[in-house]
């Protein structure tokens, strides 16, 4: 019996007559099938034992609550349901490169006459791999190189080692994750990584060498992660006519946070849901466990979509955060919201709306964002399951704000003053989805409400990325 598809009678290997099976049924009239067919589904029976076979260093205590639920198994259908989730829960500890599971009737002496015995047939993953692939991040595009140590100490611990360049970023770091035996939410990760990018809408380069540490967990429907960073943080002027404000800010500083963020996602997809909705909080406080920087951030971001006629889809997005500075230190640069570009406010060019000095942009500490689309297929797809299926026309609206905040006024004048200057964009494109891990989009964007300062990208606008308004 091979678990590769859904549970299925028909390759059920079995022998014996204790389960109503003989071998001269396999010629029987289809009449004869159906009432066969129901004694096996409802013939109680017994899992008496559970092989796993094809172990070299995995640890098998490990694997003993993943398929602890075969042995509350109460009949053959249930045997095979539970036997097939076992089966997923294996694949899911990342150290096994493929699982089969063979159901038979027990032997030997001690053999009931209803007894089952389970064999799972394991082959691990080597003790080290390799891998080379590209990634899309946020408009930009990066090769990346790593390698990786599955099942490290026997016990699905996974060290990793992985190496990043990009068109504005080169990265690389070490990273070492180990689950929960029995629970594989609940997981930790230490990393320690060296992060250069660019940013040349504030004629910034940065450099942040730092090390955390994760503890992941579900609550109810939600996913929970507590997070600790540390983090030195070189900040220098990429360009010699960057303006006054940048030199100011460059230099170094050391960040100590903690951080917490919660997730509930019920999308049947990150990258084109057609339903479901998402919610995401997240809050980072810095400078009660030393470093120079000292803040509160808050940030938050919501989804929701909707299927209509004509398989189109309508999606409503909301994103929105604040930077409270702790003590009387300014802000700093690194730690600042940003809005505007391909991704988030489209008609305006990346990251270029809000406070600015001599043409570089500064970042805001308050903002909010909010996107309404109808995705719809293409006009002329090719039937459904092709290629056409990976392309959407989309139909937007975006506004959204990006200001500082006097934080001796009150929540009323900070709201008003966000509500103020709105900059907006409306438009239409081509989507196209890359797997479920990134899009690119092409669209024609008219861009309003521009302030002085904004730079817009008025016509057509290309955007690639995994996260988008």
């Amino acid at each position: 019996f091979s678990q590769s598809h859904a549970p299925s009678l028909d390759p059920l290997p079995m022998r014996g007559p204790e389960l109503g099976v003989q071998p001269d049924d396999i010629e029987a009239p289809d009449i004869e099938h159906e009432p066969k067919q129901e004694v096996l589904e409802n013939k109680n029976v017994v899992v008496q034992q559970v092989h796993i076979e094809g172990l070299g260093r995995t640890k098998e205590d490990l694997l003993t609550y993943e398929i602890a639920e075969v042995f509350r198994a109460k009949n053959l259908i249930d045997v095979m349901r539970k036997s097939h989730e076992a089966r997923q829960k294996l694949l899911r500890l990342g150290i096994f490169r493929k699982v089969e599971v063979v159901i038979d009737t027990s032997r030997g002496a001690d053999a009931l006459p209803n007894g089952l015995d389970v064999t799972f047939e394991v082959t691990e993953l080597r003790r080290m791999t390799g891998s080379y692939n590209t990634m899309v991040g946020n408009n930009e595009g990066s090769m990346v190189l790593g390698v990786k140590l599955p099942n490290a100490l026997g016990r699905a611990e996974k060290m990793t080692f992985q190496f990043s360049y990009g068109t504005k970023e080169t990265s690389y770091g070490l990273s070492f994750f180990k689950p929960q035996p029995g629970n594989f939410e609940r997981s930790i990760a230490l990393n320690m990584y060296k992060v250069t990018g660019q940013f040349p809408w504030s004629s910034l380069r940065e450099t942040d060498r730092g090390i955390s540490g994760e503890l992941s967990f579900p609550v109810w429907k939600t996913n929970q992660t507590l997070k600790w960073e540390g983090v030195w943080r070189e900040l220098g002027c990429l360009a010699r006519t960057a303006s006054f404000a940048v030199r100011e800010e460059s230099g170094h500083s050391l960040k100590s946070s903690l951080s917490h963020s919660m997730v509930i996602d019920t999308r049947n997809s990150s990258i084109l849901p057609k339903k479901g909705g998402l919610l995401k909080i997240h809050q980072e406080l810095a400078g009660y466990t030393g470093g120079d920087a000292s803040f509160l951030k808050e940030d938050f971001e919501i989804q929701l979509n909707k299927t209509l006629f004509w398989d189109s889809v309508l999606s409503a997005s909301l994103w929105g955060g604040l930077l409270l500075p702790i003590g009387d230190k300014p802000t700093s640069i690194a730690d600042r919201f940003y809005l505007g570009g391909p991704t988030s406010i489209r008609g305006f060019s990346m990251y270029s709306m809000g406070p600015q000095s001599e043409g570089d942009y500064l970042g805001g500490e308050g903002y909010w964002a909010g996107g309404l689309h109808l995705y719809t297929p293409l006009p002329f797809r090719p039937g459904r399951g092709g290629f056409g299926d990976l392309f959407r026309t989309h139909f937007f609206l975006n506004a959204g704000n990006l200001c500082n905040l006097n934080y001796g006024e009150g929540p009323q004048a900070h709201l008003k003053k966000l509500a103020e200057c709105i900059r907006w964009s409306y438009g239409l494109g081509i989507v196209l989805r890359l797997g479920n891990i990134a899009r690119l989009e092409l669209n024609y964007c008219i861009p309003m409400g521009v302030q002085s300062g904004d730079r817009i990208c008025d016509g057509v606008q290309f955007g690639a990325g995994i996260r988008f308004l």
